[in-house]
C-alpha cells in the first residue's frame, strides 16, 4: 500500500489538533524558574520555564498580564496556569499562560541579590569612587567576544563618531565556565600595560545564566580596582548585572557605550564653529561699544575744553572767597555794634560815672567806706573826685 507524504504544515496542524483535544493539557499548573524573560513592547511576555533537567517555552499575552501583581524577571520561581499548544510555524509546543504567581526566588537570583547587598555595603557602588570618562579618548579598549554583533556595533558607532579613534579589542569569552577569570585577566592586562584610555566591557542580551560571568565577585572587584575608567554594556537595556553597578558608567547597549565613550567629531566641530561665531560677534559688539565711547569722549566738553572745569572751579573759589569776605566784614561790623552797646551799658552802670555829678568815693587803704560807723576819729581817709583824689582826716 502506497503512503502519500504530508507537508510539514499538515504535520504541525495534526499535532496541534491532537494536543488541543487533550483535556489535561488544556489546563495545566506548572512551576519552574523563569529564564530568557522578554517583555515585548506590545505588552506580551515571552520566557522559558525550567527546572533542573528540562525547560519549556511560555507566552503570556497582554490581556492576561494585567492580572499580575508583581514584575516577572529572570531567576524568579513561579507557578503558571495555562494551556499547552503547538505553534504551527516553528513546530514547537509552549504554554499559553493565563495566570502566574510567585513561588520564591531562583538560586541564581538569590545569589545575585546576596552579592549585590554585600558589595554595596563595602562601598563598591559608591558614586565617589567612580572615575570620569575622558572627553576625547584616543584608544578605546573593548573586552568582548571577537565575533558577533557587539564588536561590530562598537566599531561602527565609534568610527562614525570619530574616524581617528583607535579600537583595541582583547577577546574574552562572555559566557560559560571560566569566562569570569578571563575577563578579570583582560582587565588587569589593560591596566598593567596601559592599553586604553577607557574600557568598554560588553556583550549582547541573554538569560541570567548567560550573563552570570558579569555577576561574579572577582569581576566586580577587578572593575572596582581598575585605574582605567570602565563602561559596562552588558545585555539589553532591561538587563542589570553586578558589573553595571560597579562600573564607572553603565550603558544600556554596546552601541550606547560607544556613543558615551567617543565624542562625536561633527558635534565637536559644530560647537567649535558656534563658539567661534559667538566670539566674533562678542568682539564686534565690544568694538562697537568702545568706538561709541571713544566718539562720545571726543565730542565731550571736557575733551574739547580741558581747562574749562579748572576755570569754573576758579570762579567758584572766587565766589566763595568773596562770600567769606563779606560774611567776615558783616560779622566784625555786627560785633563792633554789640561791643559799643555793651560798653555804653557798662559805662552807665559804672560807679565812676556818678563822680561827674558831684559825688565822691570815700576810701581807706583801698577799701570803699559805705557806712558812717566805719569811720573813726583821727582816721585818715581818701576822697576820690572826678578829677583826682584828696586826703582827709575824720574829726
Amino acid at each position: 500500500m502506497k503512503i502519500n507524504p504530508i507537508t510539514v504544515t499538515e504535520l504541525n496542524m495534526y499535532v496541534k489538533d491532537r494536543v488541543a483535544e487533550d483535556e489535561f493539557l488544556n489546563s495545566v499548573l506548572v512551576k519552574g524558574e523563569i529564564s530568557n524573560f522578554k517583555h515585548h513592547y506590545t505588552g506580551h511576555m515571552y520566557f522559558t520555564l525550567k527546572d533542573e533537567n528540562s525547560l519549556v517555552k511560555c507566552v503570556m499575552f497582554k490581556s492576561s498580564t494585567v492580572t499580575l501583581n508583581f514584575a516577572p524577571k529572570d531567576g524568579m520561581k513561579v507557578i503558571v496556569l495555562g494551556s499547552v499548544g503547538v505553534y504551527e510555524r516553528d513546530g514547537v509546543y509552549q504554554i499559553y499562560c493565563k495566570a502566574m504567581q510567585e513561588d520564591g526566588m531562583g538560586s541564581l537570583y538569590v545569589a545575585f541579590e546576596k552579592l549585590k547587598a554585600k558589595l554595596e555595603a563595602e562601598g563598591l557602588f559608591d558614586e565617589s569612587h567612580k572615575k570620569k570618562i575622558p572627553f576625547m579618548p584616543k584608544i578605546i579598549g573593548v573586552l568582548t567576544s571577537n565575533t558577533g554583533a557587539v564588536i561590530r556595533d562598537i566599531i561602527n558607532v565609534s568610527t562614525r563618531r570619530n574616524p581617528n579613534v583607535y579600537i583595541r579589542l582583547l577577546p574574552v569569552p562572555v559566557q560559560g565556565e571560566g569566562a569570569a577569570e578571563k575577563i578579570v585577566k583582560a582587565i588587569k592586562l589593560m591596566n598593567d600595560k596601559n592599553l586604553a584610555d577607557v574600557i568598554i566591557l560588553g556583550r549582547g542580551g541573554g538569560s541570567l545564566e548567560d550573563l552570570w560571568p558579569f555577576n561574579e565577585e572577582i569581576v566586580a572587584r577587578a572593575i572596582y580596582e581598575s585605574n582605567i575608567p570602565i563602561i559596562s554594556a552588558v545585555g539589553h537595556e532591561t538587563d542589570f548585572t553586578i558589573a553595571d553597578f560597579v562600573a564607572d558608567l553603565r550603558a544600556p547597549t554596546p552601541s550606547a557605550a560607544a556613543e558615551l565613550a567617543v565624542t562625536d567629531i561633527l558635534d565637536l566641530e559644530y560647537n567649535i564653529n558656534l563658539f567661534n561665531r559667538r566670539l566674533k560677534m562678542a568682539l564686534k559688539r565690544k568694538t562697537e561699544i568702545m568706538r561709541l565711547r571713544y566718539e562720545k569722549c571726543l565730542n565731550s566738553k571736557v575733551y574739547k575744553e580741558p581747562l574749562q572745569r579748572i576755570n569754573d572751579a576758579y570762579l567758584e573759589i572766587d565766589k566763595l572767597m568773596k562770600s567769606i569776605e563779606n560774611s567776615t566784614i558783616k560779622k566784625l561790623k555786627d560785633s563792633k555794634i554789640e561791643a559799643a552797646k555793651a560798653i555804653t551799658k557798662l559805662d552807665t552802670l559804672s560807679p565812676l560815672k556818678t563822680l561827674t555829678r558831684g559825688f565822691c568815693l570815700t576810701e581807706s587803704n583801698g577799701n570803699i567806706i559805705t557806712k558812717a560807723q566805719e569811720l573813726k576819729k583821727d582816721m585818715e581817709i581818701d576822697l576820690r573826685f572826678q578829677d583826682g583824689t584828696a586826703k582827709a582826716k575824720v574829726i
